[in-house]
Formats: C-alpha cells, sequence, structure tokens
C-alpha cells in the first residue's frame, strides 16, 4: 500500500480524485476488468500480487493501475492486454505475459492509442508479439521496463518499443530481448531514447524511419543481427551508444541511409562485421567516437557527400575505411589509425604525411567478396604497398591529412 500511495503522490498533478481500488484474487473485486469498468477519472487501482487471466482490458480513463508484488497477466495468447484510449494513464508493477502472434492485428501487451502522458513504468513484459505499441500518441514515457520474447523468425516476431506517429515519447532504462526490433520508430518526432540494453533481436535493437528531431544517448547495442538502422531522417543526435557484436553477413553496429544534417559523437563502435555503413547520407560531423576490431570500420558509399569525420579512433580494424569510388567528397582530419606507418618529426602530435585509410584490397573486396578468401596473404601486402606508392584504383583524395599520432578519445 506504501507503494501505491507513493505512485499516486507522484503522479497527483494530473489526478483529479482519490479513490483506490484494490484488486486481489481472494478479494471483493477479483478481476483488473472490472476494476477498471468501475474506476472514474482519477482513481488509483491497486493489484495484488496472484496470477489474472485477462485480456483487452479497455481503458477510457485517467487512471493509475499499480500492482503489488509484481501480480501477472496472462492473456493466454488471446488478445492484448491493456488497451489505453485515455490520456495520463499510468502502468507500473505488472508481469504482462503472452499476447499471441498475429500476421494481421499488433497484438500488444499495451497498446497505446491516441493519448497523451501516458507512463508505463516498471514492468515485466515476457512472450509477447509486441510489448510496448504507442499510435499517434504524443509526450508518452516507457521506463524501467524490461522486454523479453523468443521470436523465431522476423516475419512471426513483434517489436519491444514501437511507435508509429508519435512526437515527445521518451524511451528510457529498458532491457529488451528477443523481439524483431527492440526499438521501432516511424513518423515519430523529437523522442529522446536513452539508457537502453538491445541484445539478440532477429533483426535491428533499433529501427527508425522518418523520425527527425530524436536523441539517441547511452544506449547498447549488442548481439543483434544488426545493430541500428537509420532511415530517411533529418537531426538525428547519437551519442554515448554502444555498438558491440553485431557480427555476420550483412550485419554492422550502424546503419545510415538517406540521413542528413545529424551527430554522431562519442560512440563505442566494437566488434561488428561493420562498424558504420553510410548510403546516400549528407552533411553528418562523426567525431570522438572509438572504431575498434571491427571487419570494416566504415564503409561510406560514392552517394554520401560533405560528412566529416574528426577526432576519432580507429584500432585495430581489419578495413579501416572502404568505399566504391575513386572520388572521395567527404573529410577525414585529426583521427587516430593504428595501422599509420608514418611520422612527426616536428612533435606536434600531428604526422607529417596523410594517412590513406583505403586499400587496394578493400577496393577489390567491394567489387567481389570471394577476394575475402585471401585476407592476410603476402600477395595481399604487395599490392596495397604498391598502391600507396602508386594509387590507381583506390581514391587519392580520401586521406587524413592531419592524422594524429596519440589516441583521442
Amino acid at each position: 500500500m506504501l507503494r501505491a500511495a507513493f505512485l499516486f503522490l507522484l503522479y497527483s498533478s494530473f489526478l483529479t480524485s482519490a479513490a483506490v481500488i484494490e484488486v486481489s484474487i481472494q478479494g471483493r473485486v477479483k478481476s483488473i476488468s472490472e476494476a477498471v469498468k468501475h474506476a472514474t477519472d482519477g482513481d488509483t487501482i491497486v493489484v495484488n500480487e496472484g496470477r489474472y487471466a485477462e485480456s483487452d482490458i479497455i481503458i477510457t480513463k485517467r487512471i493509475v493501475l499499480t500492482g503489488i508484488n509484481y501480480p501477472v497477466v496472462d492473456a493466454e495468447n488471446k488478445k492484448s492486454i491493456f488497451v489505453i484510449r485515455s490520456p495520463k494513464v499510468v502502468i507500473s508493477g505488472f508481469k504482462l505475459r503472452n499476447t499471441p502472434v498475429s500476421y494481421t492485428v499488433e497484438y500488444s501487451a499495451v497498446r497505446i492509442e491516441d493519448s497523451d502522458s501516458c507512463v508505463i513504468v516498471n514492468n515485466d513484459f515476457y512472450n509477447n508479439f509486441f510489448g510496448v505499441y504507442l499510435l499517434g500518441s504524443n509526450h508518452c514515457q516507457v521506463n524501467n521496463n524490461k522486454f523479453i520474447s523468443f521470436g523465431k523468425s522476423e516475419a512471426g516476431s513483434g517489436n519491444g518499443v514501437h511507435l508509429w506517429k508519435c512526437n515527445n515519447i521518451s524511451i528510457n532504462n529498458n532491457r529488451i530481448e528477443g523481439h524483431r526490433d527492440g526499438i521501432y520508430l516511424e513518423f515519430a518526432r523529437d523522442c529522446y531514447v536513452s539508457g537502453n540494453y538491445s541484445t539478440n533481436n532477429r533483426r535491428y535493437g533499433m529501427h527508425f524511419m522518418f523520425s527527425n528531431n530524436c536523441t539517441y544517448k547511452n544506449n547498447t547495442f549488442t548481439h543483434n543481427s544488426a545493430g541500428v538502422a537509420v532511415m530517411y531522417t533529418r537531426y538525428v543526435t547519437m551519442t554515448e551508444n554502444k555498438f558491440l557484436d553485431n557480427w555476420g553477413t550483412g550485419s554492422y553496429g550502424l546503419l545510415l541511409k538517406e540521413i542528413y544534417e545529424s551527430e554522431i559523437e562519442k560512440n563505442l563502435f566494437r566488434n561488428n562485421s561493420v562498424g558504420l555503413y553510410s548510403e546516400g547520407s549528407n552533411k553528418i560531423t562523426i567525431r570522438n567516437n572509438t572504431f575498434t576490431r571491427n571487419g570494416w570500420a566504415v564503409r561510406i558509399m560514392a552517394n554520401s557527400m560533405d560528412n566529416v569525420f574528426r577526432n576519432n579512433d580507429f584500432l585495430l580494424n581489419t578495413f579501416e575505411v572502404s568505399t566504391n569510388s575513386s572520388q572521395n567528397f567527404n573529410t577525414f582530419e585529426n583521427n587516430y589509425w593504428s595501422q599509420y606507418k608514418g611520422y612527426d618529426l616536428n612533435k606536434d602530435g600531428r604526422g607529417d604525411i596523410p594517412h590513406h585509410p583505403v586499400t587496394l584490397y578493400s577496393i577489390l573486396i567491394e567489387k567481389n567478396s570471394t577476394a575475402l578468401l585471401l585476407l592476410r596473404s603476402f600477395l595481399i601486402e604487395i599490392l596495397n604497398f604498391s598502391e600507396k606508392i602508386f594509387p590507381i584504383l583506390t581514391p587519392e583524395k580520401l586521406a587524413d591529412n592531419s592524422p594524429s599520432m596519440v589516441r583521442i578519445n
């Protein structure tokens, strides 16, 4: 009861009354659906420990639902559990389980439709098709939840947190595992995603499209089929995230496709097939990041222009930079390259000769992937050395003319 009182006080700024309805297996009110039916705006529903086999609980009132000792609400693979159609609804402290897989309906543990200022906090989502699905909703929070699912294929899996046409949504400090995409945003604006741990998802740790003015900070995306895909978006800030161990054919830490005027800063890219892949993305600042032990640190296609790579560390990557063009339309400056073979005679901390991070071998692989069979061969070492002396195929202008002699980050 103390916890229920605390939650009530926390959200009292938008509540209009203080009635409390108690639900328990042995009590007068035995089901959550019955409590919701009798509640009015501003009420708090306290659900005691136990298992409640319920689904399709429609909420059209501004109420708080809080669980004591994490009561289980089991949809038994029938329908969604909570469907929210009211502003200022709070759901906290539940174990929400077993919403069904469907190829036509987005069954969700919590579905929020055209509502504002809802809060989904401190819940345990287990074996659901979709975890939290927000549709046309604004100023909501999805914080401190745990999402565990067991999707066996992309088509048969939903997303952990899914946004469609939403604004000002905060998604913070959640653990998301086993879904199609850990976090999915489409046509979302001004959203803030921070402190999440997204792992072992069938497709992406996070996937967003057409979602401008969003910030992603201090998240970890690890062991996903691919880390994060950012598509068709402007004004994205991605800072202090970790892209780790996203490894496999066609996998990468971070994919950029038609992204404009954005910032990627202070991130760690480690042990990915490709750390950062850029296609058709322009005017992006990539600075103070660390790329270490990736297959390719950066793969940047010829249609990516006016991007600036500055003050990054490139450490022990198989390929530092790869491209599909002999031209260069981007800037590389003052990065640290572990493969740099130059010197610093005047001791100003900058290399006296430029560093060319694109090797002939990486160009050959772009044209014929089977050339990977020659990795580490003596023949490739000779070809790369010859190309550095007399560059023919590699982009001569893709160079860091002031490489740092010491690690920066």
